[in-house]
C-alpha cells in the first residue's frame, strides 16, 4: 500500500518542489496544494505530480480550510505535510478529528513561545506528530524552550536537513561590473533581505574596518532599499564600495563572481540557502554562529565560522581568504564538495519517507493492539 501524502505549500522553493517529485518517482502517492500560478507549478505538473489550487490568503481562512478538509477526505490521506504558517493553522482545523497524521516543516529559529497564543495554534499544537527542523539548531531550540513543563515531547522534532544538487548549479558566474565594481575588486557578497536579524550593520563595519591595500568592494543583493540602511552607507567611509543590486532572479550567479560569501546573522537563521548556493560555486563562506549556519561548513575546512556581532571577526577573516589565493580556492572547492556529499537531495527524499513509514507503521500498530 502506497503512503498517501498531502502537502500544503503556497510557494515552495526549487529543493522543495524536486524533494515532491523525488518522493513521488520514490512510490509516495503524493498530492501537492499548489496555487496554479505559482512558478514551480507547471514544474510539478510536468513530473507527474498531482496539484490541488487550494488559496490560503489568511491565517483562519474558512473557505481554504473548507476546501482543505474536503482534499482530506477526499484521498484518505495518511500524512499531511504542511509548509508554511498559513498551512499551518489552516490545516490543523481542516484535520479536526479526521486520522491522518501531521507533519511541519520548520525554517527558522525561534518566533515560537508559550506565552504567544498563536504558537499553541501552530509549532506548539498537540495535534502535530512531527515537526521537520531543516537545521539541528531548530530542534534544539524547541528541546529546549522553557518552561520545561511546557515542553513537546522529545520524539516530535526532527532534523532532516533540505538538500541539493549540484547540477542546479551550472549559471555562469555574472559580470559585477553592471553595479560599479571593478574587475579587479576583492568581492564579498551576501544575499539576504534586510532585517536587524540579519547582521548587515556588522558585515559594514567589518568592510570599513579593512586594511586600505585590500579593494574589498561588498554587493549586497537582496531588498535592501530601508531608509536606515541607505543612511548607514551614506555616512560610511567607504560608501562607494558597497553597492546594492537590488532583488535579483538571478542571484545565485551573482554569488558565483563573488570572491568571497558573508551570512552575518546574529539571531534565529534556518540553513540559508544563499550560502548553499554560494558554497555550490566553489564561493568560500564566512558564517556567524547563528542558528544553522555552522551546520552547512567544517569550520577552516569548506568555510570560516565567527562569533555573532563581531565585526573584527569578520574583517579577519575576509583579509585571511584575500592574502591567500590558493586558500581560498582550496576551501572554494570543499565547499562545493561539503554541499555535493552532505546536502544532497536524495538523502531529504529518503528521510521524509523514512519518518512518513513511522508514522503510519504507528497507526497501524495501534490498529493491531
Amino acid at each position: 500500500m502506497a503512503i498517501r501524502s498531502l502537502c500544503i505549500t503556497e510557494s515552495a522553493d526549487l529543493p522543495t518542489i524536486q524533494s515532491f517529485i523525488g518522493m513521488k518517482n520514490a512510490g509516495i502517492d503524493i498530492t501537492v496544494v499548489c496555487p496554479a500560478d505559482q512558478p514551480n507549478h507547471d514544474i510539478l505538473k510536468k513530473a507527474g505530480v498531482p496539484t490541488v489550487d487550494i488559496r490560503l490568503p489568511k491565517n483562519f481562512d474558512k473557505d481554504g480550510t473548507a476546501k482543505l478538509r474536503a482534499e482530506l477526505i477526499r484521498g484518505d490521506y495518511h500524512i499531511m505535510h504542511t509548509f508554511n504558517n498559513k498551512a499551518v493553522t489552516n490545516g490543523l482545523r481542516a484535520c479536526k478529528g479526521l486520522p491522518v497524521k501531521v507533519v511541519c516543516y520548520r525554517g527558522i529559529v525561534g518566533a515560537v513561545g508559550f506565552l504567544d497564543p498563536m504558537s499553541w495554534m501552530r509549532y506548539l499544537n498537540p495535534r502535530i506528530d512531527r515537526i521537520i527542523c531543516v537545521a539541528e539548531a531548530i530542534r534544539q531550540h524547541f528541546l529546549h524552550m522553557q518552561p520545561r513543563f511546557l515542553r513537546m515531547p522529545a520524539t516530535r522534532p526532527v532534523t532532516i536537513h533540505k538538500g541539493h544538487l549540484l547540477e542546479w548549479y551550472d549559471a555562469e558566474p555574472a559580470d559585477l561590473t553592471q553595479f560599479g565594481i571593478p574587475a579587479d575588486a576583492f568581492v564579498v557578497g551576501c544575499t539576504a533581505n534586510y532585517r536587524p536579524r540579519k547582521g548587515i550593520d556588522f558585515l559594514i563595519e567589518a568592510v570599513e574596518k579593512m586594511p586600505n591595500d585590500i579593494p574589498l568592494h561588498l554587493l549586497l543583493v537582496g531588498r535592501m532599499d530601508a531608509e536606515k540602511l541607505t543612511a548607514r552607507i551614506k555616512a560610511s567611509p567607504i560608501g562607494e564600495r558597497i553597492h546594492r543590486s537590488g532583488f535579483r532572479t538571478d542571484a545565485p550567479a551573482l554569488s558565483a563572481a563573488c570572491d568571497v560569501f558573508c551570512m552575518p546573522s546574529i539571531k534565529r537563521e534556518g540553513l540559508p540557502r544563499s550560502v548553499i548556493e554560494a558554497m555550490a560555486y566553489r564561493v568560500p563562506p564566512v558564517v556567524t554562529d547563528s542558528g544553522g549556519s555552522p551546520e552547512l561548513i567544517v569550520d577552516g575546512v569548506s568555510g570560516f565560522k565567527v562569533p555573532t556581532k563581531n565585526a573584527t571577526a569578520l574583517a579577519a577573516k575576509f583579509e585571511v581568504l584575500y592574502r591567500d589565493p590558493e586558500l581560498r580556492k582550496k576551501m572554494g572547492n570543499a565547499a562545493r564538495e561539503r554541499i555535493g556529499t552532505d546536502f544532497q537531495n536524495e538523502d531529504t527524499v529518503k528521510k521524509t519517507i523514512a519518518l512518513y513509514e513511522e508514522l503510519v507503521q504507528e497507526d497501524a500498530g495501534l490498529a493491531t493492539t
